[in-house]
């Protein structure tokens, strides 16, 4: 638990600082995944607090069947790996059907979801004969 809510956390760096280093909005990710709950046309404002607990609850699950399923050895790798089709699924399948989510620079977001099975593989141990 305690790898996927650091992985929660830093997972966004790829996408912020190349939101930053572009000039864009440093929470136009943070806007899109409250818009999930709250709409587009919600304030900004709301769309940032309702991002907290989508963010969260997406977060705990993906990490959960990481920190479960991820084999013993080369946990990071693997982790990155999944998290390519975590991204496929989030930002493919999901996002396509959200005009906020389609509007962000792939890349960056991939990445963001890199780093986050990364983190988890690293930092997790996984169940006991996993």
């Amino acid at each position: 638990m305690r790898a996927t809510l650091f992985a929660a956390a830093v997972s966004a760096v790829p996408s912020t600082a190349h939101a930053l280093a572009t000039g864009r909005d440093p929470l136009e990710a943070t806007k899109a995944a409250g818009a999930i709950l709250v709409g587009e046309n919600a304030p900004a404002a709301v769309r940032i607090v309702a991002a907290v607990p989508v963010h969260l609850a997406l977060s705990l699950v993906w990490g959960r069947i990481l920190e479960r399923s991820l084999p013993r050895r080369r946990r990071a790798l693997w982790g990155a790996a999944a998290g390519v089709a975590i991204a496929a699924l989030d930002l493919g399948v999901a996002g396509r059907r959200l005009p906020a989510m389609r509007r962000l620079p792939l890349l960056p977001q991939l990445a963001d979801h890199v780093l986050f099975g990364a983190t988890v593989g690293l930092l997790s141990r996984g169940r006991p004969g996993s």
